[in-house]
């Protein structure tokens, strides 16, 4: 059976959904395939890894714009960007060793730092193996782009085009949307799943996500000010993996006038888009895809510098979301288009024009695709630690 190594990373929630998602196609095709996820910054840096990935989540949490300085300065291939990727050798030969052990007929990157580590693998002939980078947002970025990648698996033809500007043939490029779960592939009847989660047909209903961390601005304050809407909602709140946060939402909105449900990291994700009017949540690549597959309005909430604010910037100029930048334009937003039908189904038409509810299945087409025009691949070679 041939395998197909999927690396990914959890600095940022998409990355590992994007490689779950793909995981769970390639097991319904029933390929002759087996997936295999491995998390880059385990194997490369499995000691590093806990200190540095509680500092990029906190430091892009206190100082988003030092995030978006660097981000802006590293978007294309420059002298700043080559020291990152020297830095990011450090531990490729953990990588080397993983991959010498699964021997993967094709490798697939849903991580940055991942795709940029497989790619001087082979440059150095370390690897004689056919690659693909499935690129997690709305836009581009250098630390995504790299000689030896195979194929590019990207949102839309707009990012299609940022990268044959940068330079990438055309022929490397497959536009099937950003991989999101099998679950989102399919309209669901929404009548049951109100009655199966406690929701009243007759009241609006807002959905909260911020990500599998659960960082949506200041957390407890963002919400609160949901108080302020001119009439009563229903509030779904996904807290992700912060526990604290849930705990103190559980204290704080005891007395709301609204109808407030409070959850934890949850696989139903598809169920509460089908249920729901409005989104709120940080413009990340694949909650996003997700909620245009569901048809769901969003609401972009203080998108970061960086990647954030070009995923808000496409979406809300293709007319599926909103943005707004604190919590007195988030009120502002709710308060005309939550209780006014005719915007909602607006967005709703937008959404349904543009979603690639397939992309997962179309996405596991192309990396067949590059495995099969590779009939044979070299054995990997030794590496200095």
């Amino acid at each position: 059976m041939r395998k197909i190594l999927i690396i990914t990373g959890n600095y940022g929630e998409g990355h590992k959904q994007a490689a779950n998602a793909l995981y769970k196609v390639i097991q319904l095709r029933q390929l002759n395939y087996e997936p295999i996820i491995i998390d880059f910054m385990e194997v490369t840096h499995p000691l590093l890894n806990p200190i540095s990935h509680y500092i990029f989540i906190n430091g892009i949490k206190m100082f988003p714009s030092i995030y978006g300085f660097f981000y802006r300065k590293t978007r294309a291939a420059n002298s700043m960007s080559e020291i990152l990727n020297k830095i990011n050798n450090l531990g490729v030969s953990r990588l080397l060793k993983t991959i010498k052990e699964v021997e993967p007929s094709v490798i697939v990157s849903t991580f940055p730092l991942a795709a940029g580590a497989v790619s001087r693998l082979k440059e150095h002939g370390y690897i004689d193996v056919p690659t693909v980078t499935v690129i997690t947002d709305h836009t581009y970025h250098s630390s995504w782009i790299h000689d030896n990648t195979d194929r590019y698996i990207i949102s839309s033809e707009y990012v299609k085009e940022d990268l044959q500007s940068l330079g990438v043939p055309k022929e490397k490029i497959a536009v099937t949307g950003i991989p999101i779960r099998p679950e989102f592939c399919h309209n669901l009847s929404v009548d049951p799943l109100r009655t199966k989660h406690g929701i009243n047909p007759s009241i609006p209903v807002v959905l909260i996500m911020g990500g599998g961390v659960g960082i949506i601005g200041d957390g407890s304050t963002t919400i609160r000010a949901l108080e302020n809407l001119p009439k009563k909602v229903q509030i779904i709140v996904v807290c992700g993996y912060n526990d604290k946060l849930k705990k103190q939402l559980s204290r704080e909105l005891s007395n709301s006038k609204h109808e407030v449900i409070l959850l934890g990291h949850v696989d139903y994700i598809h169920e509460l888009m089908a249920i729901s009017d409005m989104l709120i949540t940080k413009p990340g690549g694949l909650t996003t895809s997700e909620a245009v597959a569901s048809e769901l309005p969003m609401l972009l909430f203080k998108p970061l510098p960086g990647q954030e604010q070009d995923n808000a910037k496409l979406l809300t100029d293709l007319g599926v979301a909103f943005q707004a930048k604190n919590t007195k334009e988030m009120i502002e937003v709710l308060s005309f288009s939550l209780f006014t039908p005719e915007i909602l189904n607006k967005m709703r038409g937008n959404a349904k024009k543009i979603h690639r509810k397939w992309a997962a299945f179309e996405a596991l087409d192309v990396i067949d695709e590059v495995q099969n025009a590779t009939s044979s691949h070299g054995t990997p070679m030794e590496m200095n630690s």
